[in-house]
């Protein structure tokens, strides 16, 4: 019998997790310094939460199933619908409402280099009545934690749909929601599939003209300036909203921005502003991905409340990092100290060496199959163990001695180990 995994998932070895950890504690840490509120909503859900966001169609994309109290029930497929779920149950909740959150989420895509069926989102949201400059403090959030991580050639597209949708309005006179969501959905897929695949896809959905058109419209990306001198002339109102956010982040040294509106963020309840963090010379896609939802939380019937937020794909972060060698290939190992002794009865020093080391908030590691001295030094060299301390009985015996080696700089110290081994910690630290 063979105990396979199930397609798309993976077990996450040491370096992986500990690369996870590595962004779980740099986010903590900027949240703080942003005043979010952190928290992690439930890992499963009612299935009927979930369509609320997506719809009935979400029930081929996702991990669902019917419990033992014959309910229907899901995996999240994201943190954002459990947040907003626990937004809306709470009124006590002062506004604006700012949470953060950071955990595993399931989807039952196609597994590709890196995308897989279980992984790991941050996410930041802000609750409260309709307030661009929320949309521009999740932006700069973005900004900053991506430079916290050493990612400094990211750019982060920003749009409006309601820009796009005054457009398509005004200059190509579609009206029809259910159209303009449409053309919304073939935009988000040009990137990935391109004009004319697109143009074929929806030929008998919406006029070909007119999606060439948006396409077009949607193909325009620079600077601000650049994209000024293109939509002016058009006369669109909601052109005055990217200017205002345009305006802020450069007052807040965010610099790494571009227009793009090609950036729609499919998903229909989107309704404002909208961006994504893309990193422009790698082919997983964007890494973050946000923008004003309020119909998501009217779906939650908080007609009186809007919603903004941004999420991030760890493992597509961690492809980033180790492409600009932010995070080197490493022994998480390194900083190891190994301790190896040539007699058992060394054993009870080594123990109890070992235990104050630990509480001094080292790693350390030492035999526990009682081995002979070479093979422990072997062991200690496989882990590549920063530093092996040595007892070796005689010195012990005769001088109260044991040795430090320091395997970087191939030097070794003899350190006595009265007074309950403080010469030794204190070298250590």
């Amino acid at each position: 019998m063979k105990f396979d995994l199930p397609r798309g998932m993976r077990d996450i070895e040491t370096e992986e997790f500990e690369n996870i950890n590595l962004i779980r504690n740099a986010f903590f840490e900027l949240a703080k310094c942003f005043n979010f509120r952190v928290m992690e909503p439930s890992p499963l859900e009612l299935l009927s939460t979930l369509e609320s966001k997506s719809g009935p169609g979400i029930i081929n994309e996702i991990y669902s199933f019917t419990d033992k109290g014959n309910r229907k029930v899901a995996l999240r497929y994201d943190l954002t619908v459990g947040l907003t779920r626990f937004f809306v149950s709470r009124r006590d909740l002062k506004i604006p409402s700012k949470i953060a959150s950071f955990g595993g989420v399931w989807r039952y895509d196609e597994p590709q280099s890196g995308r897989y069926r279980f992984f790991h989102q941050w996410d930041v949201e802000i609750y409260g009545p309709n307030s661009l400059e929320s949309d521009i403090e999740i932006i700069e959030f973005t900004s900053v934690f991506l430079d916290k991580l050493g990612l400094k050639k990211i750019t982060i597209d920003i749009n409006s749909r309601e820009l796009l949708e005054e457009y398509i309005k005004n200059n190509l006179k579609i009206l029809k929601e259910e159209t303009l969501f449409e053309i919304f959905r073939a935009i988000d897929k040009v990137p990935k599939k391109g004009k004319s695949e697109v143009l074929r896809e929806y030929e008998k959905r919406i006029d070909a003209e007119v999606l060439e058109k948006a396409i077009v419209f949607a193909e325009k990306r620079g600077s601000y300036e650049v994209i000024n001198q293109f939509i002016e002339p058009l006369k669109l109102k909601s052109w005055e909203n990217i200017k205002k956010v345009v305006i802020s982040l450069n007052n807040r040294e965010v610099n790494n921005i571009r227009i793009n509106l090609g950036i729609v963020r499919g998903l229909d309840y989107y309704s404002g502003i909208v961006f994504e963090a893309i990193d422009n010379e790698g082919n997983y896609g964007s890494l973050v991905g946000g923008g004003r939802y309020n119909k998501l939380t009217e779906s939650f019937e908080r007609k009186d409340m809007g919603a903004t937020g941004a999420a991030g794909g760890i493992e597509r972060i961690i492809l980033a990092m180790k492409k600009y060698k932010i995070i080197e290939e490493k022994n998480t190992a390194k900083d190891l100290i190994f301790i190896a002794y040539n007699s058992p009865e060394m054993v009870n020093l080594v123990e109890r060496l070992a235990s104050i080391l630990r509480k001094e908030n080292k790693t350390v590691d030492y035999d526990l199959l009682g081995r002979s001295f070479s093979k422990q030094i072997i062991d200690a060299e496989s882990k590549k163990a920063k530093n092996t301390i040595i007892f070796n009985s005689e010195e012990v015996k005769s001088d109260g001695n044991i040795i430090l080696r320091d395997n970087i700089f191939k030097k070794e110290k003899k350190i006595s180990i009265i007074k309950n081994f403080d010469a030794l910690v204190n070298e250590l630290n």
